[in-house]
């Protein structure tokens, strides 16, 4: 089964001088020949030990050619992986051999029955993690609340069949006048069949009926950096040591706290995956049909205006025109809609 592409907006590149070029490639080089002798040294740990039974395990992170994963204990150990393996990612489960020392190899993967992938440089496709129930799509008013960026990611969840739940944080910085604006714009979202929950870390209860949602579910955060996503984490999982950082003063834009996907669990049912955040989002290789379907409250309208080739704005006879001025789509959803589909690249 084929899923959607997830990927980042690259930002703009600047020449480097030959020193900065050496250094960089110094350095690459370097982390290169520490991944390899790190892998050579457990490669020498398994090598002539007696490997145990074949047993199931989970994939917690992963390390270049390692992975951290979980027995039926919850024990962590650091496992190298068969060639024949396909590309394994977080939250993947395996079947593995125990070696010395809380090592040990993988030997198979089981079957998925869900995939988050985004294209890489080359524009291959990239798995990010695997086995998700549910994307909690994690917005803030700041930095600046992007509905565009929010229905980028609701498109993507839509194509991969994972369903999204829309995350308002931080609502603490509104005034209540604010606050009320805020859900009378998001209801929206409610009225066609997604979930929207507001919350803060920063009152008594505010996370309340967030933890409803994450209960006995593997989910997944993702939204752009700044959004609070690793504060939501630490007060999840106060027991997990996770760096927090404030908003840059200079940009208002947020830094970058996660730098490795990372599954957690919750003490109380529920696992979540934890991705590095991006700061903007774009569907990759997205066509205007599969953006346009993402858009699940235009499937009752697809289909049905005059022309097979209606592109939905100035062409007569168009059903989501005519379900505009009824009501019955959002304009808010449909200007939008259009800013993403005009974009020269998706």
């Amino acid at each position: 089964m084929r899923y959607s592409p997830l990927t980042t907006v690259p930002m703009a590149k600047r020449k480097l001088t030959r020193r900065q070029e050496w250094r960089a490639e110094k350095i690459q080089a370097e982390r290169l020949a520490r991944s390899q002798k790190k892998n050579a040294r457990l490669a020498d740990e398994l090598q002539g030990s007696e490997l145990g039974p074949e047993q199931p395990g989970r994939v917690i992170t992963r390390y270049g050619a390692q992975v951290d994963l979980e027995d039926s204990q919850q024990k962590l150990h650091r496992c190298l992986l068969r060639r024949n393996l396909p590309p394994l990612v977080c939250g993947d489960r395996v079947v593995w051999q125990a070696g010395p020392n809380n090592t040990g190899v993988v030997v198979a993967m089981e079957p998925r029955h869900s995939l988050l992938e985004r294209p890489d440089a080359d524009n291959q496709l990239k798995p990010v993690a695997a086995n998700i129930n549910q994307i909690l799509v994690v917005a803030a008013p700041e930095p600046a609340l992007d509905v565009d960026l929010i229905n980028r990611y609701f498109v993507a969840a839509e194509m991969t069949g994972i369903p999204p739940v829309l995350i308002i944080n931080k609502i603490d910085l509104l005034s209540d006048a604010a606050f009320v604006k805020l859900k009378k714009r998001f209801q929206a979202y409610e009225d066609i069949g997604y979930s929207v929950i507001y919350a803060t870390t920063k009152r008594t209860h505010g996370l309340d009926n967030l933890l409803v949602y994450l209960r006995d579910k593997t989910s997944i955060f993702v939204g752009q950096s700044g959004v609070g996503k690793s504060s939501l984490i630490q007060v999840l999982l106060p027991e997990e040591e996770l760096r927090v950082n404030t908003l840059s003063e200079s940009s208002g834009e947020g830094r970058h706290t996660t730098t490795t996907t990372r599954l957690y669990h919750f003490s109380h049912g529920g696992e979540l995956i934890d991705s590095p955040g991006v700061r903007a989002f774009r569907l990759g290789h997205a066509s205007t049909a599969q953006i346009t379907e993402g858009f699940r409250e235009f499937h009752p309208y697809l289909g049905q205006c005059r022309f097979s080739n209606c592109r939905h704005d100035v062409e007569p006879d168009c059903a989501l025109q005519a379900a505009i001025s009824a009501g019955t789509i959002s304009r808010d959803r449909f200007a939008s809609y259009q800013r993403i589909i005009n974009k020269v690249d998706f």
